[in-house]
């Protein structure tokens, strides 16, 4: 049967739609600006659509070497802290979520509290450099490895596993990796997508780390790369050999919008890979203790 709508259906329905508009216009004003004509962009209003369609401004961002190096960089730190964090967070929720392991409530409460309260940035970068990790990878990768809400979520995908099944595979002879390996994470891989999906976006995302840690400007990601354009882009694009000017159809404004494109894609294309594990993971973390 066909369902009768009332006027609170069509108010949530305005709101959702409305707040999905909010969300998306700022992504699709950039991605037509900057594929516009830098004259006819700088007359302002709403972008629906290219105004004199130009790929000019990703031609200069492409040819920009400090983009690719950035990129490159961050491509290693998201594969690599992504892996290695979510490997290291589900073993540690594994063992939280057995109530025999021996400490196990203190160990709870320490990783609990790392969610209420930091060090903060100065102990964070004296810690950096006392394991003389300044200028190097590992100082990108390893600060963000685990999260105590990632945990958490871990941990309780991990309670809601039936122990009959652990306990036949021991019965078997397995022993408690050969169990987690084959038995705990192939029926994990929703929350275990989710939570990579989320450590992915932190890395992604993640500048502040390069300004703190990093001297080195081949070692930058390639979210200080396009924070070092937005703040100026016609500085930085010169300082790579590239002329910005109007008259080769090329704006600071259009590159800026271009590297921004290029610099958001990429993580939204892992998206639709793992979409069917997102909703799944998600309330599978949350509603099970």
């Amino acid at each position: 049967m066909r369902k009768k709508y009332n006027i609170f259906d069509y108010i949530i329905i305005f709101v959702l739609v409305l707040v999905s508009v909010i969300m998306v216009y700022p992504f699709w004003h950039e991605m037509m600006y900057s594929f516009s004509d830098p004259v006819e962009a700088a007359t302002g209003g709403m972008f629906l659509f290219p105004r004199g369609f130009n790929l000019k401004s990703y031609w200069s961002v492409l040819r920009n070497k400090s983009v690719w190096t950035g990129f490159r960089v961050s491509v290693i730190t998201t594969f690599t802290g992504t892996l290695i964090g979510v490997l290291l967070s589900s073993m540690l929720a594994y063992s939280m979520s057995k109530k025999e392991m021996p400490g196990r409530n203190i160990l709870v409460g320490m990783i609990f509290f790392t969610m209420l309260f930091g060090g903060g940035m100065i102990p964070n970068y004296l810690l950096i450099k006392e394991l003389k990790l300044i200028d190097s990878y590992g100082a990108l990768i390893l600060p963000g490895l685990c999260s105590a809400w990632n945990i958490f979520i871990l941990k309780n995908s991990f309670t809601g596993i039936p122990a009959s099944l652990e306990e036949s595979a021991r019965i078997d002879g397995a022993n408690d990796l050969t169990i987690f390996f084959r038995i705990v994470l192939p029926l994990s891989k929703a929350v275990l997508a989710t939570i990579a999906l989320f450590t992915a976006v932190g890395y992604w995302n993640d500048y502040f780390s390069t300004i703190l840690y990093i001297i080195s400007k081949d070692r930058w990601s390639l979210q200080a790369v396009l924070r070092e354009i937005l703040s100026n882009a016609q500085s930085a694009m010169s300082s790579s050999g590239i002329s910005v000017r109007a008259e080769e159809a090329i704006s600071s404004e259009t590159v800026k919008a271009a590297t921004v494109m290029v610099a958001t894609v990429p993580i939204l294309v892992v998206y639709p890979f793992i979409q069917k594990y997102f909703i799944k993971g998600v309330m599978i973390g949350s509603v099970k203790g």
